[in-house]
Parts: C-alpha cells; sequence; structure tokens
C-alpha cells in the first residue's frame, strides 16, 4: 500500500487531479444542500466556497500540466495555501457556530437608497446567520467537516509538495512520460 501512496505522491498531475476532484465535491454537496435540500448559504459558507473555487482551478492547471514539470511544485505549494485558507474560514466558521467568536460577516448585506428601499430589503431578505448551524452529522457541522476535509487535502498537498525527490522520481520525467 505504501508504494502505492508513494507512486502517487510522486505524480503532481494526478495530485492536482485528485484534489481539484475532491474541492469539486465539496461544492457539489454545497450546491446540493443549497438547491436540492433548501439551506441557504450564510456569508462565511459562501467564502468556503471560494476557496474550494481556488483549489480546483489550480488543482485543474497542475492536473493539465501548466507550466511543466518545473512548475509541479509551486503549484502543490498553491494548493497546500487555498486549503489552508478554507481550513482557516472553515475554522472561524465552527468558532462562530459554537459562538466563540462574534462575527462581523453574517447579516443584511447589500445597499438601500433610500430608508424605504432598505425597510424593503429588509422585508424581502431572509437572513442567513452563520451562527446557526442548520445541518450536522454526529454533532458536525458542515463548516466542521470542511475544516477536517480541508486539512486532511492540504497535508496530502504539503506532504507532496516539501517530500524528498529522488533522481529517476517522476518529477524527473523522461521523454514520453505521464505525470
Amino acid at each position: 500500500m505504501s508504494g502505492m501512496v508513494t507512486s502517487v505522491l510522486d505524480r503532481p498531475r494526478l495530485i492536482g487531479l485528485l484534489l481539484a476532484l475532491a474541492s469539486a465535491a465539496m461544492l457539489g454537496g454545497a450546491f446540493y444542500f443549497q438547491h436540492v435540500e433548501g439551506l441557504a448559504p450564510c456569508p462565511l459558507c459562501i467564502a468556503q466556497r471560494w476557496a474550494h473555487a481556488v483549489v480546483l482551478a489550480i488543482g485543474v492547471i497542475l492536473a493539465l500540466g501548466i507550466g511543466g514539470q518545473r512548475l509541479g511544485r509551486p503549484w502543490l505549494a498553491a494548493l497546500t495555501l487555498a486549503l489552508l485558507g478554507s481550513a482557516g474560514i472553515a475554522a472561524y466558521h465552527v468558532g462562530v457556530e459554537l459562538h466563540w467568536i462574534e462575527s462581523a460577516f453574517c447579516g443584511v448585506s447589500g445597499g438601500a437608497d433610500t430608508i424605504e428601499d432598505l425597510k424593503a430589503q429588509l422585508w424581502e431578505t431572509e437572513v442567513v446567520r452563520c451562527d446557526e448551524v442548520p445541518w450536522s452529522l454526529f454533532g458536525i457541522s458542515m463548516a466542521g467537516y470542511n475544516l477536517l476535509i480541508s486539512l486532511a487535502l492540504a497535508a496530502v498537498a504539503l506532504f507532496a509538495t516539501v517530500r524528498p525527490r529522488t533522481k529517476g522520481d517522476l518529477w524527473q520525467a523522461q521523454p514520453n512520460q505521464n505525470v
């Protein structure tokens, strides 16, 4: 098993693809809960989605081999940072949900030109609070799962980034070798 893991970690394009697919699955789950289950996202939920969109974009860039082998490590490092960003937003969100942190990001957003417009906006806008947990499984909220998954994915990306390379490994691609 460790040979297979080592083989995967030596393939930056494959790591990029796997991390992109993981973030796509996270986004798919978020959109499922929003559009099928009717759970409207709060501003912190939206920020977490943006972090996964960045991971998805970087992962696709890496998977396509844009920049060649010489950019494998920098793209993996960028993936690590984006996933840590996602984990940071999720950790903040969990802190807000547990009432450890008070968030300035939650509430009604948008501008109104007049008092009447503001009143109309307030009456028509459904406020989605960041400090309420609309769904959980085993006592862990969606933000909590995002935190755990983002940290695990960041660990994979970090390990693949800093892993020592040996002469002849797949980072040193030979002609016609698909990495």
